[in-house]
């Protein structure tokens, strides 16, 4: 079980990419409403990510709408599910994304807390957690396979085994008494 999620939370991109993450939360009983950003550069191109995401009080994500300036380019996506798996993006239906629960920024590690806040996994459970993606340059939404393996807790901070297949990734991730991510090696590590 987790705590409450902080008000704000911040993340340093370091190795991938280096910038900044900053996300806002509200709680209420409807939900948890997210601003954030992401300002950085990665492969010697600058990019700004905005992001406004709604969960239900049970951690689906409801809706989230994307902003994304690179050098030269605005691009906005808006996605809405309906917590149960079924997606439209930009108002057409994904069928593509039928079962997934989550979004998955390729800029934020915030949202990596989202099916680790559902999943309620015991140390060597795992689940799959399969996601609506979005991708950083084009806003291109396409379906993440992804899976979570508790492991051994590291004192309170609990720590999943995470697997991309489709990136040919892994890597553990370890949580704070929130729930959100305090180091995700190559990616971020929690400043605030």
């Amino acid at each position: 079980m987790f705590q409450p999620p902080p008000a704000t939370a911040a993340w340093q991109h370091r190795d991938a990419r280096a910038g900044f993450e900053t996300a806002f939360l509200a709680v209420t009983t409807a939900g948890i409403q997210i601003d954030g950003w992401v300002t950085a550069v990665e492969d010697g191109q600058a990019f700004a990510v905005g992001y406004e995401i709604t969960l239900d009080p049970s951690w689906h994500t409801r809706r989230a709408r994307v902003t994304s300036r690179t050098p030269g380019r605005k691009h906005v996506v808006e996605l809405v599910t309906d917590g149960t798996g079924t997606w439209t993006v930009d108002g057409t239906r994904f069928d593509s994304l039928d079962g997934c629960l989550d979004v998955d920024l390729a800029a934020s590690a915030l949202t990596n807390a989202f099916p680790v806040h559902r999943l309620g996994c015991e140390i060597g459970e795992c689940a799959d957690a399969p996601a609506a993606y979005v991708d950083v340059d084009t806003l291109t939404v396409t379906r993440l396979e992804q899976r979570y393996r508790r492991i051994e807790d590291d004192g309170a901070r609990q720590r999943f085994a995470y697997a991309a297949p489709e990136f040919d990734f892994t890597s553990t991730l370890t949580y704070d008494e929130s729930g959100f991510v305090l180091d995700y090696p190559g990616i971020a590590v929690r400043a605030y």
